[in-house]
């Protein structure tokens, strides 16, 4: 379980700790919370929350295709 494990770092070490965990969990079921889409973007399977509800659940390619909420605060954090 990783909650915001990325959220207090710089874009070089977010990278570098990016990197990290792709490795360490490749092949594991690992739950991630995050408001930095970009630590779930490769995931196999992204779960959108809002309101303490699901709303949509996808990859990150079906998410920005079907354009809800994911796709809204995706282009907006991709876009910095």
């Amino acid at each position: 379980l990783l909650d915001e494990a990325t959220s207090a770092l710089d874009a070089a070490s977010e990278r570098d700790v990016q990197t990290a965990l792709e490795h360490a969990m490749r092949d594991r079921t690992t739950l991630v919370i995050a408001h930095r889409l970009a630590t779930v973007q490769r995931a196999d399977r992204i779960v959108v929350m809002d309101q303490g509800r699901i709303i949509d659940i996808g990859t990150h390619a079906e998410l920005m295709a079907r354009g809800g909420l994911y796709a809204s605060l995706a282009s907006l954090q991709f876009m910095q």
